[in-house]
């Protein structure tokens, strides 16, 4: 708690970790960062007393900035100085004083604490071979580590022992050595050569979609990526799962809105989008990979997730195109596309949920052809926008990473020189059957040769019974080596239609 008034004026409380100069009544310096002003040199000061020292780093470092000051003393001490120089320093400045401004010299005066004891460091002659890759000979190695300041102690066949010279702080081992003699003897004159250590790369097998190929595939979609702690609000992240039960609680929280692992991706998805939604940015494209994290009767299980969400306009404001939002469909068409990058996307298929977090009436389970939910994707629940305070439409979708990463083989097949063949329908169906449904009837019935087939438009109005929906699907087919007549493709027809009749009680609209 003393204080001292240093050169500069300022007055400081020194603390416990500061060393100081001091004489019988009080400290007079502040050892290695600045002196005091109390024994400053003023025009009218008679004697001199010239002070030389030398101070570990370890005691002066870090210690000038708990003060706020920078110095050249301290950035000195803290990076090292010859510990042997104090004597010779002191005559030599003594010198100079008497040869400028003339004067008396006085005795000197010596103070030694613990002092560093010099360093010795063994070089291995084959360590040069091995790191540099050349072969220096014995004698032009010690030739140089002498023209250097380093003393030979010992010196064998196999390996030279050196003193390190009180200076060279930055020489501590063998590689210090081997990094001097490549310096002196001249990295030209080291010769290039190919790695002599095997080379191994990683198997990647063709059943696997990278994470990077993922990743720049959403970067092209307009996507932006983000990363967000694994730690989120426990009320939050029960808002969006509906549950505690998973939850893995922190011990020791950094905060109270850090208080759990994450379960879901959405949490972190959601504050990032509130975050630029404050800041009038609503149109917004993020994904985010990463691990969840879940409680279950057999332990902790870690989780790789894929999670996206987008809200706002379609297209940036363009005199092109209108201010229409984002809507399901299109989060919808997102996720189809990365299922199709692995060659996998007749594998999966889209069915109506009820999740929590997700909006009663625009939500999808996706499903692997076993039948196992591998994904969620939907509107955002209108409870949850209501209590982030979220004006626009949020849609987000969270997908099982590693099922997402399986791939198919590429089958490559020649194309067909013969032309397709078009043919539309309109069935009138219960409104309940999903369209999903209604495509894998058709691929089931409408035989080998269908290469393409959409549905282009779903319409309910007075023209269509109450609970039902007119669907109009597009059917394309191709022979590969031969053209296809009105006759096959009428009976395909005729037989798709017997199908959605038996199955969906449908019938073609008139």
């Amino acid at each position: 708690g003393e204080k001292i008034t240093l050169l500069d004026g300022k007055e400081v409380a020194l603390n416990a970790e500061t060393l100081v100069i001091a004489d019988a009544d009080k400290p007079v310096a502040m050892a290695g960062i600045m002196g005091g002003l109390a024994t400053a040199v003023t025009d009218s000061t008679k004697d001199v007393f010239l002070e030389c020292a030398f101070f570990a780093p370890l005691a002066i470092a870090g210690r000038a900035r708990g003060y706020g000051m920078h110095t050249d003393a301290s950035h000195r001490y803290e990076r090292g100085v010859d510990f042997n120089l104090q004597h010779r320093a002191v005559e030599r400045a003594t010198e100079l004083l008497l040869e400028i401004v003339g004067g008396e010299p006085g005795p000197i005066t010596e103070v030694n604490g613990t002092l560093p004891s010099g360093q010795q460091v063994t070089l291995r002659h084959n360590s040069i071979d091995k790191d540099l890759g050349v072969h220096i000979e014995a004698d032009q190695v010690q030739d140089i580590l002498q023209r250097l300041g380093f003393s030979i102690t010992q010196s064998s066949s196999e390996s030279v022992t050196v003193d390190v010279p009180s200076y060279r702080f930055d020489v501590s081992i063998e590689a210090d050595l081997i990094e001097e003699l490549a310096r002196i003897y001249g990295y030209d004159n080291i010769p290039q050569s190919a790695g002599l250590s095997p080379q191994r790369f990683p198997r990647s097998s063709e059943r696997s979609l990278s994470l990077n190929r993922l990743r720049e595939h959403l970067v092209t979609l307009g996507y932006q990526e983000i990363i967000s702690y694994s730690f989120v609000d426990p009320m939050l992240s029960e808002l969006v799962t509906g549950s505690k039960a998973q939850t893995v609680p922190l011990q020791n929280p950094i905060s109270e809105e850090m208080g759990v692992m994450r379960t879901s991706l959405l949490p972190g998805l959601l504050s990032s989008y509130q975050h630029n939604a404050n800041r009038q940015h609503e149109r917004v494209r993020f994904f985010e990979t990463g691990l969840v994290f879940q409680q279950s009767d057999s332990g902790l299980r870690q989780l790789a997730k894929l999670g996206g969400l987008i809200a706002g306009e379609k297209l940036p404001q363009n005199w092109n195109n209108s201010n229409e939002l984002v809507d399901f469909f299109d989060l919808k068409g997102d996720v189809e596309v990365l299922a199709e990058l692995g060659g996998t996307s007749g594998h999966f298929q889209f069915q109506s949920a009820s999740e929590p977090g997700y909006h009663p009436g625009q939500c999808a389970q996706l499903k692997d052809a076993e039948g196992a939910v591998i994904g969620v994707l939907g509107a955002l629940h209108p409870a949850i926008q209501r209590k982030l305070e979220l004006d626009a439409a949020v849609f987000v979708f969270e997908l099982d990473l590693s099922a997402l990463q399986q791939a198919q083989i590429p089958n490559v097949r020649a194309l067909s020189k013969f032309p397709e063949v078009h043919r539309d329908l309109a069935i009138v169906i219960d409104e309940t059957v999903s369209a999903d449904s209604i495509s894998a009837l058709m691929r089931e019935n409408a035989g080998e040769f269908l290469s393409k087939l959409r549905i282009f438009d779903v319409y309910q109005g007075d023209a269509i019974t109450k609970g039902q929906k007119s669907v109009a699907l597009g059917l394309t087919w191709q022979h590969p080596s031969r053209n296809l007549t009105d006759e096959e493709v009428s009976i395909i027809i005729s037989k798709c239609v017997n199908a959605l009749q038996q199955q969906f009680n449908a019938n073609l609209r008139k």
